[in-house]
């Protein structure tokens, strides 16, 4: 390493020596891809495209830029993947009996509310009836349903955690 440079700067250096060695001889060096330093775009740009025609197997439609996808591409598969029929659109979603009951008599009869529910119970019976009939788990048509069901439910619910006697 030479004094005041950093170990970066002497090995840039010697390659800056190295180059102009080579250079003045004429030859590189073994360790240097030729044509490296222009950019790959332009060596691969500036190729001889007529060379390609002596070489066996290359179609003339991959020496123009961009056309060698479609010598690859096999129409008759993409052809048929096209003719597949398309599915069918699904049913219309049929609404389950029980979201048509909206009457606050129907739903507490559903609920079976009694005098000797206790709190233990009473969150049961929610959480049955809100596994039924909670309106994320239903159709989006029926959600309004849904919904109203389970306000109703609640509010019935509610009213009776607060008759419940407390100890």
């Amino acid at each position: 390493m030479l004094f005041g440079q950093s170990v970066f700067q002497s090995v840039l250096e010697r390659l800056k020596a190295e180059d102009k060695t080579d250079e003045d001889a004429g030859a590189r060096a073994a360790h240097r891809v030729p044509g490296l330093g222009t950019g790959l775009a332009f060596d691969v740009m500036a190729f001889d495209v007529m060379a390609l025609d002596v070489m066996e197997g290359v179609s003339a439609g991959s020496q123009r830029v961009g056309q060698a996808y479609f010598d690859n591409l096999d129409l008759d598969a993409a052809a048929a993947i096209a003719e597949e029929p398309a599915a069918a659109p699904p049913p219309e979603p049929v609404m389950p009996d029980h979201l048509a009951r909206i009457a606050p008599e129907e739903i507490a009869a559903e609920l079976a509310i009694a005098a000797a529910d206790t709190q233990q119970t009473l969150n049961e019976k929610r959480r049955a009836f809100a596994k039924a009939n909670h309106p994320d788990g239903v159709a989006e048509p029926f959600r309004d349903n849904a919904n109203r069901r389970m306000m109703i439910a609640n509010l019935l619910i509610d009213e009776a955690m607060r008759r419940l006697p407390h100890s």
